[in-house]
């Protein structure tokens, strides 16, 4: 695909920026920030189109915390004005765009794919291959490469003010401290789910036209080959190795190959031939959550809104895969009905 150019006036577009201000909000109207935008949007969207046409624009200053589940990690937020703006802003220009470049079979952040989307996918490998080498990469979001990552962007887009917004996003994560100087972008970010899926389509078209894996998953750094000879992805796992280390500059955390008869644990959830069952140690979260519910309920100290908002997700991930016994076991139903009972 060619490199695109006239983008910038999309960008800094007024109409584009009322867009992207909507997008931003959505959800969020309750949040203080968000109404004092909004009661006065016109003045924030000629401030906003003044900074980035100024080249004034540079972004704030992360807010960091740290969140346990399902594993302990460091999430970063920027503030609404004008940071979200201008990441909703750029989206709407080159989401498509950039969304035209992935295969198929990329499924994290993307419309109409996500992991439940990616799991069934899944299902369908599993049912016609004999061997998995399944993957992941060590510490993916903070090991990527900022001089890789430009580079990569160079490759894809002509107009040097986009490329420069785009280049002050990425440098402007040297700010958080457990990032190393030139890598890394933060989790939580909007722009980083994008560019970790503009730096690893380079695995992608790799592993699809170079290696010629037809059954091929990703999801963020976890990924899954598929073949009926196990000698290809033994080879497979060799050149891989080479490539992440020679081209991304990443190594992986695991790299393994085992039959499909054994089960692929991918997005969650365990797939077998015939069957899909919830990754033990998330049967195990929700059975936890389940049982604190239940305890809050018989002691009187229950936060109605928030655990049928629980309850209601761990039923809405139970029901993709085959998990009657789990359901009946936890009681998850009963538990339900008296949340709604109460409230």
């Amino acid at each position: 695909m060619k490199r695109i150019g006239k983008l910038w006036d999309k960008i800094v577009d007024k109409d584009n920026l009322r867009l992207a201000l909507r997008k931003a909000a959505k959800g969020k109207r309750g949040i203080g920030a968000v109404r004092k935008v909004e009661r006065n949007t016109e003045k924030y969207i000629d401030k906003l189109h003044n900074m980035l046409v100024s080249g004034n624009y540079k972004t704030a200053a992360y807010k960091s915390q740290i969140i346990h589940e399902p594993k302990q990690r460091t999430i970063h937020s920027l503030p609404f004005f004008p940071d979200r703006i201008v990441h909703h802003a750029i989206l709407n220009v080159l989401g498509d765009y950039w969304d035209k470049l992935f295969i198929y079979d990329s499924y994290a952040c993307r419309q109409k794919k996500g992991q439940h989307a990616g799991s069934l996918r899944c299902m369908s490998m599993v049912r016609h291959n004999t061997y998995v080498l399944k993957c992941d990469i060590s510490k993916f979001y903070h090991s990527i490469h900022h001089g890789r990552l430009k580079a990569i962007l160079r490759r894809k887009i002509k107009d040097p003010r986009v490329l420069d917004l785009l280049y002050e996003i990425i440098d402007s994560s040297s700010s958080c401290s457990e990032l190393s100087p030139g890598r890394g972008v933060p989790i939580g970010n909007l722009m980083s789910q994008w560019f970790g899926n503009i730096y690893l389509n380079e695995l992608d078209t790799f592993i699809k036209h170079t290696l010629k894996i037809k059954d091929y998953i990703r999801y963020c750094d976890d990924f899954v080959l598929f073949s009926n000879d196990k000698h290809k992805l033994c080879e497979a796992a060799i050149e891989l190795r080479n490539f992440l280390t020679n081209v991304l500059d990443l190594c992986f955390s695991k790299c393994e190959y085992f039959p499909t008869s054994h089960g692929v644990d991918f997005l969650g959830y365990r797939h077998f031939k015939t069957h899909i069952l919830v990754r033990k140690s998330t049967a195990k979260r929700i059975r936890r959550r389940v049982t604190y519910i239940k305890s809050s309920i018989a002691k009187g100290h229950a936060n109605f809104i928030r655990f049928i908002g629980q309850v209601d997700s761990a039923l809405g991930w139970l029901k993709w895969a085959n998990s009657y016994n789990l359901k009946l076991s936890i009681d998850i139903r009963h538990v339900r009905e008296l949340l709604h009972e109460y409230k």
